[in-house]
């Protein structure tokens, strides 16, 4: 399972961009492809489990979750969801262009 694995990269930002601040970290969002081959129910509960005694111990985490998005690798149209991953126009394999991704986006803090 590597959610709690996610979960510790995850504690680990937080930790470095808050650095020696006297805040709570309140809200974390994150954004997360479709393909990135995360389970976001296990992410949840990996980071329920694990943010016990560290800075994230109050956060809530909220995930976005982004579509995957294949274009064509030599003219750049998106290709239709379902459809056949090569370009009707240029006969060219599709590269993916959004869904992979597992990007830290916000961090809310509660300055004292």
């Amino acid at each position: 399972m590597h959610e709690y694995s996610i979960v510790q990269s995850l504690v680990d930002s937080v930790a470095a961009a808050v650095g020696d601040r006297e805040a709570t970290v309140r809200r974390i969002d994150v954004a997360i492809g479709e393909v990135a081959g995360v389970d976001y129910g296990l992410l949840t509960t990996a980071f329920e489990v694990f943010r016990d005694g560290t800075l994230c111990e109050h956060a809530e985490l909220t995930i976005d979750r982004i579509p995957a998005r294949w274009e064509c690798a030599r003219c750049g149209v998106d290709l239709p969801r379902g459809g056949f991953l090569r370009c009707a126009r240029c006969n060219v394999p599709a590269r993916l262009a959004a869904g992979d991704e597992i990007v830290l986006q916000r961090i809310e803090l509660e300055v004292a």
